[in-house]
């Protein structure tokens, strides 16, 4: 049975008279399931009381039937009724401030006019002052088109947004950049690519989001040709960071080399070419990708009679030199890794005694990844997945604000491949020797210590192979760690 959660949470307003109604509808809630996280009171008279009770449930269904279950007691009369998870989006998750107020003549004839011109000035005849006197060094540009929305696919640009707006929180929470939503009415590539261009002006990186495959690449492609500030798809390469991250840790943890690994790798979409890719610039040389239709190679009907498109057909000409065909339960055979970016079902715990002794599963489908971990645990020395609730979290907050702030510091031109490796590296080292187990080969999402780990390492790498048109870091504006 799914464990209550609090994206389903929901705050029950009940007037209850006095004389025991409370123990009923608490006890009501627990027999539907619902697991109550406070009881809060908002007003006594003398004859009821007003409550709050915040309950956690596993599903909207769920939610439904916890409020049945409270509506069902007698004497118990629900005045309002709260989704805590719309509550939290209520008017949006951002709003803009103010670095210096405007409270005297003074300060408006320096902010604006007519002291402003000064300034505006100074920027036309070095644009490159931009980044020191307005918002443009430290502002990221989180673009979508709405395509390719968490997993629910083609919704929208104005669907989009709040995705969109939760990764300019987590920009500003864990990196200090002040990130804004940039949602797309268009899903034609030359009109993205041309859009961007001419708002680039404004932002000192482009971060691409949710954006569907393969259109993804051809527009990040362009957009790092043509544009002069770091544009990263964090779908493909904030993934692909975080893999090799956990990656470099597990193999840390069983003395094994990357270059001796054999991986299966099931999704050859945006995130599966930037994994594969990564991994292989990390030293390793063996992998073989699949999808819906099997493992992928220059041999597979497809590819011969050149339907497949360019980015299955970069993993057809790079990887699987031996054309390994069939599918994924079938070639998993043999190897040491699992790295799953699709779907749940996508192989069984029988499977995994198909390879190598103590291998490694990356099952990082969500909500339900490819083979479920307690299922898997007999079979597996390390198990790492997409989510929460189990150990070894992949999830992309561990990397792109730190690469962002580690670019923006240097005011790098843009993200190479270089970086990412360096950013790998700086994740897997926050986890300490003695603190590295089978349970423990990433961080968590809040240890502060990543962000300025990830930023480091990636201004560092800017700065030594010149990507940097900083010659040193500036202090950076981190958030302070939190206790």
């Amino acid at each position: 049975m799914a464990t209550p959660s609090a994206q389903y949470s929901v705050t029950l307003r009940v007037e209850l008279p006095h004389g025991g109604v409370l123990s009923k509808v608490t006890a009501a809630i627990s027999r539907a399931g619902g697991a109550i996280v406070a009881v809060d009171t908002v007003e006594a008279s003398g004859d009821s009381t007003v409550r709050e009770i915040t309950v956690e449930c596993t599903s909207p269904q769920h939610r439904g039937e916890v409020i049945t279950a409270v509506q069902a007691v007698r004497q118990a009369r629900v005045l309002e009724i709260t989704d805590r998870t719309f509550e939290v989006h209520r008017g949006g998750k951002l709003h803009t401030g103010l670095n210096h107020p405007i409270k005297t003549r003074d300060d408006l004839s320096m902010a604006y006019t007519p002291g402003v011109a000064r300034v505006c000035m100074a920027i036309a005849e070095n644009r490159q002052k931009a980044f020191k006197y307005t918002i443009k060094g430290n502002t990221v540009a989180v673009v979508s088109d709405g395509t390719a929305v968490l997993g629910l696919g083609d919704i929208g640009p104005e669907a989009a947004m709040p995705v969109m707006e939760g990764k300019a929180m987590l920009f500003k929470e864990f990196a200090d950049v002040d990130a804004f939503p940039i949602c797309l009415a268009t899903k034609d590539v030359d009109e993205i690519v041309e859009t961007v261009k001419r708002i680039s002006p404004t932002f000192g990186g482009i971060n691409l989001e949710d954006i569907s495959s393969p259109r993804c690449f051809e527009i990040e492609q362009r957009l790092v040709e043509e544009l002069d500030i770091p544009v990263f798809h964090d779908d493909q390469h904030g993934t692909a960071i975080v893999t090799l991250a956990a990656l470099i840790n597990a193999c840390r943890l069983t003395g094994r080399r990357l270059s001796d690994l054999s991986v299966c790798m099931v999704g050859a979409g945006a995130a599966g070419v930037a994994v594969a890719k990564i991994l292989m610039q990390a030293g390793v040389t063996r992998i073989v990708a699949c999808d819906r239709f099997g493992a992928i190679h220059r041999e597979r009907e497809d590819y011969v009679a050149g339907k497949m498109n360019a980015p299955k057909r970069w993993l057809a000409e790079n990887t699987n030199p031996e054309c390994r065909a069939g599918k994924p339960s079938d070639v998993i055979e043999g190897t040491d890794l699992f790295i799953g970016l699709s779907g749940p079902g996508i192989i069984s715990a029988r499977d995994l005694q198909k390879m190598n002794p103590e291998p490694f599963v990356f099952a990082m489908a969500n909500p339900e990844p490819e083979v479920r971990p307690e299922e898997a645990a007999p079979y597996v020395r390390v198990m790492a997945t997409g989510r929460s609730d189990y150990p070894n979290q992949i999830n992309n907050v561990l990397a792109f604000p730190g690469v962002f702030r580690g670019a923006l510091d240097v005011r790098a031109e843009r993200i190479t491949d270089e970086m990412k490796l360096a950013a790998a590296r700086g994740i897997a080292e926050v986890v300490g020797d003695d603190e590295l187990d089978e349970d423990y080969i990433v961080p968590s999402v809040f240890n502060r210590d990543v962000v300025h780990a990830v930023a480091e390492a990636v201004a560092q790498e800017a700065l030594r192979s010149g990507t940097a048109r900083a010659t040193t870091p500036p202090e950076a504006r981190r958030p302070a760690a939190v206790a």
